[in-house]
Order: C-alpha cells, then structure tokens, then sequence
C-alpha cells in the first residue's frame, strides 16, 4: 500500500558531530553525495559533519551545508530503493532540500546557494546582541501584539518562527526578549525557554544578509515547470507554483518569520499519511505530533533508521 507521504526536511540547530559518518561507510549513493558537495564548496563537509569540532559546526556558514548535506545524503539513498513522496517542506535552510528533492533547483545550485546564504547570515549580523525564545502554550496573534507593542516604545523583539500552533519562537535585543517573556507569561504563556541560538534570524536585522544573498540569487537558475512534488514555502506555507518568482521567494526568506506552523496545517489538508523526516534530530516530527499525536512519523538519521524503513517499505 502507498501512503501519501511527505519528506521533511531539518533546519539548524538539528547538527551534531558524527551525523552521516556510518552512512558515508555503507552506501556509495552518501559517499557520492558528500563528495560532490564537499567538491562544489571547496569545504571539507565530511571531516566538518563527521568530526568536527563542534564549535567549526556551529559556525552558521558551516552549519547549513552539513546538515544540508547529510539530508541529501539519506535522499539519495532513498531515491534507489524508490521511496518518494507527495510533499516535501523544510525548515529554514531545509527548504533548499525539499527544492532540490523537487527539482525546482539542481543539487549543484543548491550547494552553492546554501553555502553562500550561510555565509551571509553568519558575516552580515547586526554588531548589537539578540537571543531567542521559545514561547509554549499561547495562540501567536497574542504573542505578535505583545511585540508589537514593545517594538512601539523603540525596541526590538519579533516572532522569528511559528513552529505549530502552540510553538512560537521570538528574537530581539536581550532587555526587550526579557520584557517580552514577562509580558507573555501574563498573557498566559505556559512556557517561555530561551534558546541557544542568538542570532536575529529571519528578521529584518538580516536585511543587510539578504541584499548580499540576492546577488548569489541572481546567478541561479530555477524551474518551475514541470513540477511532479508539491514543495512548500516557509515564507507564506503555500505550495510553490509555476511561474513563481523563486528568487524574490528565497531572498525574502532569510528576513521573514518561517510558516512551519502553516506547512503542518496545509500537510493534513493534502491528505499526508506519513511524515518522514530525513536528517538529524526529531524536531520537525515534533512539532507535527503536538497538532496531532496519531500521526504515522518516521525519524531518518543513520544507517539503522534508514535501513529499519527500507525495510518496511519494501515488503
């Protein structure tokens, strides 16, 4: 039986040191993969996913290219076994493997894009100091007029990512995210965590990031022709269509909040089955068991997971 399923793709924060190693062991299929895009960047992403060190991942221009990497790595594999899907959304930088995965750009375009879009929002940060926040338990039209109107009295503070419905994450300047933490708690936030990330990601304070990533933009070639694989977009959890300005999508992207929280809703309409989430971490299947506990998800990160699913598949 075909279940209607959906790839879903990793953003930052899901890396760690070792991810991919056993899979580059086993398949030719990942070895290929980490070579050509570790040949196209000039980047030795193999040593950098497999060992390190951490603070060499963690670096933003790093970052995005090893997970991106690692999840086309496992993609690859799974493209042999012809396991396909219906749908496919990431986060953030997982976007650019759903658009390779759907042919929207090629696998050489995407590695160049992403190691330069990691390199604009690694070196064209705002010199003050952000920090970011996870905000549980209240509806994000609450959440956007509490920063609103801590934004009116010349502060900064935004909602950076809308995870599921109950899952907002906020960034601005620390003295404003520490008023706003109060504020939501009155509002009746279950739960404000601060997070380990600090840039202002997907924010207006990337502006000067995005005008240099659209000139990397202007090189690329897209294709929205021919499109087999609903993808899509975080910037408004729409599906990409024909003709669509992929360009101005992506630019917008790095200063826009990420819709993920549209994406799960616009996932259950389309009729998903099962959401299988293709790179380190179990975030993304996360957010997709908090709107709907029964939901069928399936976490692909090394060799035994891959293997546990082909397996499934294929009887």
């Amino acid at each position: 039986m075909n279940l209607k399923t959906a790839f879903l793709f990793p953003g930052q924060g899901a890396q760690m040191v070792g991810m991919g190693k056993d899979l580059y062991e086993k398949y030719e299929e990942a070895r290929k993969i980490y070579d050509e895009a570790s040949k196209i960047s000039g980047i030795d992403i193999k040593k950098i996913c497999f060992e390190g060190p951490e603070e060499e991942l963690l670096k933003t221009e790093n970052t995005q290219l090893a997970l991106l990497t690692t999840s086309l790595a496992i993609l690859e594999v799974l493209k042999q076994h012809n396991i396909q899907a219906d749908v496919a959304v990431g986060l953030s930088l997982g976007e650019y493997g759903a658009l390779i995965y759907a042919g929207i750009i090629s696998f050489e375009q995407g590695i160049e894009l992403i190691k330069q879009r990691g390199y604009c929002m690694g070196t064209y940060l705002p010199k003050e100091e952000f920090a970011m926040s996870a905000v549980i338990g209240l509806e994000s039209s609450k959440i956007e007029e509490v920063c609103k109107k801590i934004k009116e009295e010349g502060k900064f503070v935004v909602p950076a990512n809308y995870n599921y419905s109950g899952q907002t994450v906020i960034s601005g300047n620390k003295d404003a995210l520490q008023e706003a933490e109060e504020k939501l708690k009155e509002a009746g936030a279950k739960k404000v965590i601060p997070l380990k990330t600090g840039g202002p990601f997907h924010t207006e304070k990337l502006n000067e990031a995005k005008s240099h990533y659209e000139k990397e933009l202007e090189k690329a070639k897209f294709n929205t022709e021919n499109l087999t694989v609903k993808v899509i977009k975080n910037l408004d959890g729409t599906i990409y269509k024909k003709g669509d300005n992929v360009k101005e999508i992506l630019a917008k992207h790095i200063v826009n909040p990420v819709r993920f929280d549209k994406a799960i809703k616009l996932m259950q309409d389309e009729g998903i089955e099962q959401y299988i989430e293709i790179g380190p971490g179990k975030v993304l299947t996360g957010f997709i068991k908090k709107e709907n506990r029964e939901a069928n998800t399936i976490n692909i990160c090394n060799v035994e997971t891959l293997e546990n699913f082909i397996n499934i598949s294929e009887k």
